[in-house]
């Protein structure tokens, strides 16, 4: 075999388990991107409009919101200014990612998977052991992409044919999904356990405490991100491997 043909059969086998790995992450955005059609097309959005819409924007609480915005009426400004403060968590996964990345990365492969950062992707990309690989990724993102958009249409067109509190039941498998992410790397690492909770406690008091209660889910977010993070980091800094970025 070939030098090249090694390298095209090492690329097929990267892609196959990122299609693997991001098949739940995928059949989880269907589920709750289900909901998200059903609020799409109680503001007149037409299946197409909230397919491409979610293909677009693959951020649940940003699209929340921008169907809220458009149900109110809003202006072009404050639907931008709103959707810019509640997806602002995803400019620090993706800086975060941006460090895992070979030197060597064409900016294209840099410029393509930040369009995706989400949640389940930054955890599935952040829980591998060596540096970000694009085509791991890409396989990933053939499961989750379509698994949101497609699910927002179909939530379209099931309209209000479904009993809401099957709707519901439909919007916890995100919770399981990400519940499947975050595990395996807090079982290896006591630290990231630890810090796992802490976040979980935080986000709880964050959304009961009167001073931060008022919030928006991502502006609280983002500041939990940014603190836990940070005193992290602080006690407890990752030592670089010889080779890696």
């Amino acid at each position: 075999m070939t030098n090249e043909a090694k390298t095209k059969a090492s690329s097929a086998r990267r892609f196959l388990r990122g299609v693997r790995d991001g098949l739940p992450i995928g059949l989880g955005y269907l589920a709750v991107a289900f909901s998200l059609g059903i609020t799409a097309g109680n503001v007149g959005l037409t299946a197409f409009q909230g397919f491409l819409a979610s293909f677009l924007n693959n951020a649940s609480a940003g699209e929340y919101a921008g169907f809220a915005l458009i149900a109110a009426r809003a202006s072009y400004l404050e639907m931008a200014l709103m959707i810019l403060v509640t997806n602002a968590r995803y400019l620090l996964m993706s800086t975060a990612l941006s460090q895992r990345f070979s030197p060597d990365t064409p900016f294209f492969h840099r410029f393509l998977i930040g369009f995706n950062v989400t949640d389940e992707i930054f955890g599935l990309a952040i829980a591998q052991p060596d540096a970000i690989d694009p085509v791991y990724l890409y396989g990933a993102f053939s499961m989750s992409i379509p698994g949101w958009s497609l699910g927002t249409a179909i939530g379209i067109l099931a309209g209000d044919v479904l009993p809401a509190n099957v709707v519901s039941a439909l919007s916890v498998a995100i919770f399981g999904m990400f519940l499947a992410i975050i595990i395996p790397p807090a079982r290896r690492n006591r630290v990231v356990g630890a810090l796992v909770l802490i976040s979980f406690a935080a986000s709880w008091a964050f959304a009961v405490l009167p001073l931060v209660a008022g919030l928006s889910a991502g502006t609280r977010t983002l500041i939990l991100t940014l603190s836990i993070s940070a005193i992290a980091a602080a006690l407890f800094p990752v030592k670089e491997k010889e080779g890696t970025p």
